[in-house]
């Protein structure tokens, strides 16, 4: 059955979750906190990450940091597929992912100490109306596939610094070149050098290079890898292919660790999110509930595991009554506000934006499903795997430390 959670500080709003929900941790237990810790490395002290730890010597010499994101490497995949191998023998713990649990705001978190709450990247698809109404942000595209246009739309929907700007010491930003010097990716790694790479062994020579080139000095190399994702999307996160390539990646750091090995590096690496799948009788087509569809003023945002719903005016308690007779045991309807006030979005000053981007109303899906609607013109995508949600397989992700 589904649960009510209550998050610190007590007065925050008490409200239905999917079973088993696993709320965000902003404090010490999450990857927000782990960036903060990365942002104070940047900021000229010691690196040590988040959590109970030995604090670092006051007079040890300065260290190189290099921090790694497997896109989509959930915790509990890890635990269950990666006995014996290199990655979990060197897992130190566990972190919650940010809310939604997704690449848009996880990575952008990771891209600028920023909670999605001040980001306001609050899913693979937000509403701006300054844009047209529904958009994915990180390709800057609208529903449908027109581009954003315009030689201000890039630093009108990102305005904010990175982690990477005024900072002590240097960072380097290691991305696939297809995605290295996208528009996204330009302008949240400002204030770093970019170095793109091809394959997964490209990015272990490129990381390896960056601390070999710093020679004695304090260098981050903040580097992302996207592949383990894609693939977890296309077959399912359980799947031969999945498993296949997970243990090249666990090769892959194992070579890493060789090869920096006296080197004064410590090295981190975690994800933005884990996955679950999601079966075709689980799919949820919201064309075949035109009743609840009529009441929405957009097409749906955020994730397919967290659809975020624009309810006309007038219309908010008829769709509340509906959506829960429709989805009974399949989701839960939760007020959008009510999940600010429990602070899943994370701390800050909220982005100016935030409410529109979450609409009036939010759909949890349960483990295991998720909803979908259509836009004339854009592309369907089948995913097997999915993430977004606040299942224990999607929220938790692994803390990977290694000092070489």
């Amino acid at each position: 059955m589904p649960r009510s959670r209550q998050s610190d500080p007590s007065d925050s709003p008490r409200i239905e979750l999917p079973h088993d929900a696993v709320l965000p941790d902003y404090r010490d237990g999450g990857l927000f906190a782990l960036i903060r810790s990365v942002r104070s490395y940047l900021d000229g002290r010691p690196w040590q990450a988040p959590g109970p730890s030995s604090p670092p010597a006051p007079d040890a010499a300065p260290r190189k940091l290099v921090f790694i994101l497997i896109d989509g490497l959930g915790d509990m995949f890890l635990q269950r597929t990666g006995a014996r191998g290199t990655l979990l023998a060197h897992r130190t713990g566990r972190l919650t992912s940010v809310f939604p649990s997704t690449t848009a705001s996880a990575v952008t978190t990771t891209m600028t100490g920023l909670a999605p709450a001040r980001h306001g990247l609050t899913g693979w698809f937000i509403h701006d109306r300054r844009f047209g109404g529904v958009i994915a942000p990180l390709p800057a595209i609208r529903r449908g596939g027109t581009p954003l246009r315009g030689p201000l739309a890039v630093p009108r929907l990102f305005a904010y610094r990175t982690l990477f700007q005024r900072r002590k010491r240097p960072a380097i930003f290691v991305s696939p070149r297809d995605l290295a010097f996208s528009p996204y990716s330009r302008r949240h790694s400002r204030g770093a050098t970019t170095l793109g790479y091809k394959g997964l062994q490209g990015m272990i020579d490129a990381i390896a290079g960056a601390i070999a080139a710093s020679g004695s000095h304090p260098v981050l190399v903040h580097a992302y890898y996207p592949t383990f994702d894609g693939l977890s999307h296309a077959y399912g996160c359980n799947s031969k292919d999945v498993v296949t390539h997970f243990a090249r990646i666990d090769a892959a750091f194992g070579q890493l660790l060789e090869r920096l090995r006296g080197s004064g590096t410590d090295i981190v690496l975690t994800a933005d999110h884990g996955f679950i799948d999601s079966p075709p009788e689980c799919v949820i087509d919201l064309d075949t509930l035109p009743e609840l569809q009529t009441m929405l003023a957009a097409p749906l945002f955020g994730e397919r595991r967290t659809a975020f719903c624009a309810v006309r005016r007038g219309a908010e308690r008829d769709f509340e009554l509906l959506a829960r007779e429709c989805l009974r045991g399949k989701a839960i309807v939760a007020q959008s506000d009510d999940l600010i006030g429990l602070g899943v979005f994370g701390p800050g000053k909220p982005h100016r934006r935030l409410r529109e981007r979450i609409g009036t109303h939010a759909l949890l899906m349960e483990p295991g499903w998720t909803i979908r609607d259509h836009v004339p013109g854009e592309q369907e995508h089948a995913m097997i795997g999915v993430h977004g949600g606040l299942s224990p397989d999607e929220m938790w992700i692994p803390l990977v430390q290694a000092r070489c």
